[in-house]
């Protein structure tokens, strides 16, 4: 079945109750959609609009590119395809990364684990296989919205570190720490649920995604990288032998 026949079905098969579920920030929220296939930009630009959506769309990774630099303080988020004219997702979501944490979802019809993985590690915030039903987009987007808004304005203190949820930085004892987004997204996600043992896959779905399938040894791996560049904090990640991880404030001295 093709993609943009799939899409239809899905939008006419919809129940009423079903499209009246609309996000609070909807309203406010502006999406780049980036895709090669006209008739998916359509469809899927009809179905978020009438979720309450603004859409801009593009069908060419360089244009994409071209849009963001000149509207990036207007976009929310970006739907990004990886098989894409002029640059390919990964090269668009590069060029994106190099000036802007903007959430960026990855939109494609390759399943093979080494594309998603490889858009993880890039930055991505999430990653979506297509054919996707509408309202499974709607709620990948709503809950990567969320995590990304609710954050601003927000300063977290645990010990001598310092999140800055806004600006999506850390601070040691009032030194800078370079965390990627993933390592920033890891230690939020462990420092808003401060003293609870959380396990690997607890930390691997809330990070990575919902449903999210990978090994639970990319989360060991971010950790041992955080640890690494919070020496001298008084919070630590500490290992929960049986269980997993748990942030919490050390009360004997760190060197």
């Amino acid at each position: 079945m093709k993609l943009s026949h799939f899409y239809g079905k899905m939008l006419v098969g919809m129940g009423r109750n079903e499209r009246r579920v609309v996000n609070r920030l909807a309203a406010k929220a502006k999406i780049l959609l980036v895709d090669d296939e006209e008739r998916i930009r359509r469809m899927l630009r009809d179905y978020l609009t009438s979720e309450g959506y603004s859409v801009i769309e593009s069908g060419n990774g360089l244009e994409a590119v071209d849009i963001f630099a000149m509207k990036n303080t207007e976009i929310n988020l970006i739907l990004l395809d990886i098989m894409l004219p002029g640059q390919n997702g990964f090269e668009v979501l590069k060029e994106i990364r190099r000036i802007s944490e903007i959430p960026v979802i990855m939109l494609t019809a390759r399943g093979e684990e080494y594309a998603e993985i490889h858009g993880l590690r890039q930055g991505a915030d999430d990653y979506i296989a297509k054919p996707v039903s509408p309202a499974l987009l709607l709620a990948h987007i709503e809950a990567v919205l969320k995590r990304y808004t609710v954050n601003k304005g927000r300063i977290l203190n645990i010990g001598n570190i310092c999140i800055y949820l806004e600006k999506m930085q850390v601070e040691v004892a009032g030194k800078m720490v370079d965390l990627t987004p993933k390592e920033y997204e890891l230690l939020l996600f462990m420092a808003d649920r401060e003293g609870s043992a959380l396990t690997r896959e607890q930390l691997l779905n809330g990070v990575w995604s919902y449903d999210y399938i990978g090994d639970t040894r990319t989360v060991d791996t971010h950790i041992k990288q955080i640890r690494g560049k919070l020496k001298g904090a008084t919070a630590q990640i500490k290992t929960i032998y049986g269980v997993g991880y748990k942030f919490e404030e050390c009360l004997d001295e760190v060197d």
